[in-house]
C-alpha cells in the first residue's frame, strides 16, 4: 500500500488519544533544567522592549502570502537575543499547531542549539493567541528567546495584529517562564485540529522553517513531537568539520517509544527498550515499507568496530520508493512542495526529488530520533484516507514533473 509516513497534524490527533499528559502540561517533581525569569512585561529589558516594538512593526506590514496566495507568512516574529551564527553549525527545522506547541519545552532541553519553528493558526482567534503566546515564551524565557526563532502561518484571510491590550489572556502577570508553559496548556486545550475548512500545510510550515536557517547551515527538518538523541549536534558538527559533501543527507533513524517510558538519550539506553518492546522503528505498524531501506536490523546490530564513540556514518543508502527518512542536509537540498498539505505523500515527495537531484543518503551509526507515542491506525482523522487518495494523486504528476526537472538524471522514482 502506498501510503505516507507523515504528517504532524495526524500525530497531533494521536497525542490526544494516546498521551496521558498534554505536552503543556508540567513534569511533576522534576526541577526545572532552565533558570527561571522573573521579569515581567512592566520590568522590560532593553531587547524586550525593542522587540516588542519590531513585532509591531512586522504585524502592521501585513506579512507575505504563499505562492498559492491561500496561506499568509509572518517570518521571524522575535529576534534572537544572541544573533551570531557560527561558519559551521546545524538548526533544527520544526512545525507545529498552536495546541501542539507544548512539545517545545522537552526539545529545547534536548536540542542544545538554535531551532526554526513554523507555527500554524487555523482562525483569527488563533492567530491572536499565537502572537500573544509567542511573545510571552520569548518575553519570559531566556533559553526561548536565545535559541528559537518563531514564523506564524495563517490563511490569508486572518491578518495579525498586536495585542491591543499587555493583558490579554492574563500572560502579562506571570512572572516565570514555568507559568507560561503552564497558562498555555489552558489555552492550546481548546485548540480543535481539523475544524473548519483549514487545511494543515505542512510542507509550507516545513519550508518557512527552513528559510529562517541562514544560508550553509545545516538543517534537520523534524516534527515538534519527536526529540532528538543527546548530543545529535555536537557530534554532527564534530562529523561535518572534516569536510562532508552538500550533496549527501545524513539520516537520521526515526523510532517509536511507549508514552509512559523515559526518552532514552543514547543508543545503549534505546536498545534496551527496544529489547523488551518499548521502542520500535517509526511507523512500524502502519507503513512499514515508508522507513525499510533505513535498514533497522543493520543499524541496531552495529558491531562495536563499525560504531565508535564519534558520530559517524555507518552505511550509504539507495533510495526507494516510498522512503521518506529524516535526514540532516545542507541548504542545497530542495524545497518541500508546498502542494501536499493534510495527510499524504508530504514528505515521501520531497525524498523522491532528493534521489532525482542525486543526493545520496548516509545512515548515521549511533543518533536517531524518538516520536513520542506508538502510531496506532485508529489514532488519525476521519479524512485521511480521502486525503491520501488525493495527495496520492498529485503525487503521480509530482513524479512527472520531476523527470522534466531531471532529465538527465539516471534515477527515478
Amino acid at each position: 500500500v502506498d501510503v505516507s509516513a507523515e504528517d504532524l497534524a495526524c500525530v497531533e490527533l494521536a497525542d490526544h488519544v494516546t498521551e496521558p499528559r498534554g505536552p503543556w502540561e508540567p513534569q511533576q517533581q522534576q526541577r526545572s533544567a532552565h533558570p527561571a525569569h522573573v521579569g515581567t512585561y512592566h520590568t522590560e529589558s532593553r531587547w524586550q522592549r525593542e522587540n516588542k516594538e519590531r513585532l509591531k512593526a512586522l504585524l502592521t506590514s501585513g506579512g507575505v502570502l504563499d505562492a498559492s496566495g491561500q496561506y499568509r507568512i509572518y517570518r521571524n516574529l522575535a529576534t534572537h537575543e544572541e544573533s551570531h551564527w557560527g561558519d559551521l553549525d546545524v538548526a533544527l527545522a520544526s512545525h507545529a499547531s498552536l495546541n501542539n506547541l507544548g512539545h517545545l519545552e522537552e526539545l529545547v532541553k534536548r536540542w542544545d542549539g538554535r531551532i526554526s519553528l513554523a507555527l500554524f493558526a487555523s482562525s483569527a482567534a488563533q492567530v491572536k493567541q499565537a502572537i500573544v503566546l509567542t511573545t510571552a515564551l520569548t518575553q519570559q524565557c531566556p533559553h526561548i528567546r536565545q535559541r528559537v526563532l518563531f514564523h506564524l502561518v495563517c490563511q490569508s484571510g486572518d491578518v495579525a495584529a498586536f495585542p491591543e491590550s499587555d493583558d490579554q489572556d492574563g500572560f502579562s502577570r506571570l512572572r516565570t517562564c514555568q507559568s507560561v508553559y503552564v497558562k498555555a496548556a489552558a489555552v492550546s486545550a481548546k485548540v480543535i485540529n481539523y475544524s473548519g475548512n483549514a487545511s494543515y500545510p505542512n510542507n509550507l510550515l516545513r519550508n518557512v522553517a527552513r528559510a529562517g536557517v541562514p544560508t550553509g547551515i545545516f538543517t534537520l527538518v523534524m516534527d515538534i513531537d519527536m526529540v532528538p538523541s543527546e548530543g545529535l549536534r555536537s557530534g554532527f558538527l564534530d562529523l561535518a568539520a572534516g569536510g562532508v559533501d552538500a550533496r549527501m543527507v545524513f539520516v537520521v533513524p526515526a523510532f517509536e517509544i511507549r508514552h509512559t517510558r523515559r526518552l532514552p538519550g543514547t543508543k545503549e539506553e534505546l536498545l534496551r527498550l527496544y529489547q523488551v518492546g518499548e521502542v520500535r522503528a517509526f511507523y512500524e505498524e502502519l507503513c512499514p515499507r515508508c522507513q525499510a531501506p533505513t535498514n533497522y536490523s543493520r543499524w541496531l546490530n552495529l558491531m562495536e568496530k563499525e560504531s565508535t564513540s564519534k558520530l559517524g556514518v555507518a552505511y550509504i543508502v539507495e533510495w526507494k520508493d516510498p522512503w521518506e527518512p529524516f535526514y540532516i542536509g545542507s541548504s542545497e537540498v530542495p524545497a518541500y512542495d508546498e502542494r501536499f498539505k493534510q495527510y499524504g505523500f508530504n514528505r515521501i515527495s520531497q525524498s523522491c526529488e532528493l534521489n532525482m537531484a542525486g543526493f545520496s543518503f548516509a545512515v548515521l551509526d549511533s543518533a536517531f530520533l524518538l516520536h513520542k507515542g506508538h502510531k496506532l491506525p485508529g489514532d488519525f482523522h476521519s479524512q485521511k484516507d480521502a486525503e491520501n487518495r488525493r495527495n496520492r494523486q498529485l503525487y503521480r504528476g509530482f513524479k512527472e514533473e520531476l523527470k522534466m526537472k531531471y532529465p538527465d538524471s539516471p534515477r527515478h522514482c
